[in-house]
């Protein structure tokens, strides 16, 4: 009768073990104490390839591997482009027709072409890759990167850059930007047009080699020199150089990854990334983890030593001068519900947390006078909040190509405004996002040139403007345009039949019907009625590019910080509908369009403050959106990760970020101290159940040792 000893030594030894490591840990044991930051994500990248990523949670990867030739500074404000792999930021040389210069302050009339020349600091080397080293004829079993057996560099050159921006023009890849890029970069259009006749037929897998392509607008100079030209005047094109999209490929990588059979086993440049950055992708499982680890080739970089004045108190120059990245590895871990992964951050397994709409009270106050701030909880375990308004702009689009909604009737326009009245942007604010967000009163956000404050940049056919500031406009006068529409009550003035209008969404799920419930209670409040027709993401990506919707929901990051990032949202030649652009809407306005044209090739200035003001005004009056909101992010981080300020303009910002591994598990340890008192009561209580049991039997060996 031995096993009531066993269990009590077994259980006695599971509690020691217990207590000297968190029983809750997620990670391996091996890498307890290491220089490691752990942070999540929740929609899996679709690609990695740089000429095809074109969304925000595919570049939180791209960003920190590639590298374009200009980034932007980590923490001055307004946002200043600064060089990456280049010397410099280049600087514009203007042309005219004949290709001869002009002086820098020469008429956009006289400007035909502006070359830009990018020279790139030599001795950059590329990360560890099979690409650059011989590998074995037969990889018919090789399945994961990390099965090929040799690995080797090469440094980067300008012909790489140039390979690059060929393939843009690559048949297969279906850059989303070879549109707009072909309007600008001399030789892009004509050069995917060749590309398209000659790639051979039927073999779409086959590598198509770039090096012997001419693209005219881009020209190597020398081994670390490019050039690039582009039509006319496009001050944001130097924007454009801070992007993926821009960053340099090896055509020894471009063919390693064509290779017959590599694209069935997922071994592709839009699985794994090449690139020169401060990491690399060693792990790519995006169903569940995603791993980045520190490129031991990077060409090193230091950590800013000025930014806004608030920086210095903020500990943001602390690490003045010290290289760069500090992070040996970042893991992602995918998250697919909220709360498990709030509670994970407040278990401390990752670093960084936003906050969802479920957990705001528990995080976040909000005073009387509007104040925000932690939670007395939250401040008890150190953690730290920052919050800033997004270059983001949400937005309800109305399909100008429409019957009912479109057009440039006037029955038209006051019935798109009529519902932008009464679409209560406050309150949606208010009850679904916890406050985080600021009505918008035009596609510009905040921080961009071109946004007014105060009374100056209201939308007055939304708003009025009072002591207290924008109040919106009351139903009733939603209810007199909607009259004047034709729509008197929500009928039709000569048929008598109902208003019906259709919004597509891909939103589904709890949350999804609330918000589908309130937006239907908006447009009862003019008697109209809302048909919301949900579908999948391709097929409501296929219903916007071919113009098959009245009404939409979309948002837009700012790739860069310009007003012209926007305002293109809504120029005619960049509808989506038929031409592939980035205008939803489909909106179109002559008047609208020409300014546009004028006021992009402009340096910010007042007399561009003036046109953009009078764009605004035809868009205020037009209202092809309801104006949506500019979001508030918020942004939560344990004491112990540093060095964190909020951007959506630059994204290759984990090299910035360092972490205190030993603080981090130090606090673990403490806020996961494993309950014990429950297995001592088991052990108590199946020591008192094994005692008669124990005392019986030893009485029946004494007993049967005596006789």
């Amino acid at each position: 009768m031995r096993w009531p000893k066993y269990l009590l030594c077994s259980l006695l030894l599971f509690m020691l073990t217990a207590c000297g490591t968190a029983w809750n840990d997620p990670y391996p044991a091996a890498d307890r104490g290491r220089n490691i930051l752990y942070t999540a994500f929740t929609d899996r990248p679709k690609h990695l390839d740089p000429v095809q990523s074109y969304s925000e949670d595919e570049i939180t990867f791209t960003a920190q591997i590639y590298e374009p030739p200009l980034q932007y500074h980590y923490l001055r404000r307004p946002y200043e482009l600064i060089p990456a792999t280049a010397v410099a930021v280049p600087q514009p040389v203007y042309l005219d027709a004949q290709g001869k210069p002009l002086p820098p302050a020469a008429e956009v009339a006289r400007i035909a072409f502006t070359d830009y020349v990018v020279e790139i600091k030599p001795g950059i080397r590329y990360q560890p890759h099979p690409a650059f080293a011989a590998q074995p004829a037969d990889i018919a079993g090789f399945h994961t990167l990390a099965d090929f057996p040799n690995r080797g560099t090469r440094e980067l050159v300008a012909d790489d850059y140039v390979y690059g921006i060929k393939r843009l023009a690559h048949p297969r890849l279906h850059s989303p930007i070879l549109g707009l890029m072909s309007e600008y970069i001399v030789g892009l259009g004509e050069l995917a047009q060749t590309l398209q006749k000659s790639a051979p037929a039927g073999r779409h897998a086959e590598w198509l080699d770039l090096r012997a392509t001419q693209l005219a607008g881009v020209e190597v100079l020398d081994r670390y020199r490019y050039r690039i030209r582009i039509k006319g005047k496009y001050p944001q094109f130097l924007y454009w150089l801070s992007m993926p999209f821009f960053a340099p490929m090896p055509w020894e990588a471009d063919r390693f990854h064509s290779q017959p059979g590599m694209a069935e086993k997922n071994l592709t440049l839009d699985w794994y990334p090449v690139g020169t950055g401060p990491y690399m992708l060693t792990e790519n499982n995006p169903n569940a983890r995603m791993v980045l680890e520190k490129n031991p080739n990077f060409r090193g970089e230091t950590y800013p030593c000025d930014g806004e004045p608030e920086d210095r108190s903020n500990g943001l120059l602390a690490d003045c001068g010290q290289p760069l990245p500090f992070i040996e590895k970042v893991v992602f871990t995918r998250e697919k519900e909220q709360i498990p992964y709030w509670n994970k951050f407040l278990q401390g397994y990752y670093d960084a947390s936003g906050i969802a709409s479920d957990s705001f009270d528990q995080a976040v106050q909000v005073g009387s006078g509007g104040e925000v701030s932690l939670t007395p909880e939250m401040r008890r375990q150190g953690i730290r909040l920052t919050t800033s308004v997004a270059t983001s702009t949400f937005y309800m689009g109305f399909n100008m190509l429409d019957p009912l909604v479109g057009g440039g009737s006037e029955s038209a326009k006051k019935l798109r405004q009529a519902i932008a009245i009464a679409i209560d942007q406050e309150e949606f604010i208010s009850i679904f996002m916890n406050g985080r967000g600021i009505p918008a009163q035009s596609p510009l956000p905040p921080g961009i040139f071109g946004y007014r404050e105060g009374r100056a940049g209201i939308n007055p056919v939304i708003y009025d403007w009072t002591s207290q500031g924008p109040q919106r406009k009351e139903i009733a006068v939603a209810k007199r345009l909607l009259a004047e529409a034709g729509w008197p009550n929500g009928r039709n003035a000569r048929t008598g039949e109902p208003l019906v209008v259709n919004l597509d969404t891909t939103a589904t799920g709890v949350g999804a019907k609330a918000r589908m419930d309130w937006l239907n209670k908006q447009f009862q409040k003019i008697d109209a009625q809302l048909v919301v027709r949900s579908t999948d993401y391709n097929r409501f990506q296929e219903k916007i590019r071919k113009g098959a919707v009245q009404l939409f929901y979309y948002g837009w990051n700012a790739d860069y910080p310009d007003p012209e990032n926007f305002l293109f949202l809504l120029h005619g030649p960049q509808g989506k509908g038929g031409q592939g652009g980035q205008n939803a809407a489909n909106y179109a306005n002559p008047e609208y369009d020409r300014l546009f044209e004028r006021m992009q090739a402009m340096e910010n200035s007042p007399e561009r403050q003036a046109i953009i003001d009078r764009m605004l005004a035809i868009l205020h009056e037009d209202t092809p959106w309801v104006w949506g909101f500019h979001p508030k992010d918020y942004s939560l981080r344990h004491a112990w990760l540093m060095n964190r300020k909020p951007t959506k303009v630059g994204n290759n910002t984990l090299k910035y970020q360092r972490v205190d591994a030993g603080m981090r598990e130090q606090l673990r340890a403490e806020w996961n101290r494993p309950v014990i008192w429950p297995l001592l009561l088991i052990a108590v209580v199946l020591g008192a159940i094994a005692l008669p049991a124990v005392i019986g039997h030893r009485r029946r060996e004494a007993a049967t040792a005596g006789n």
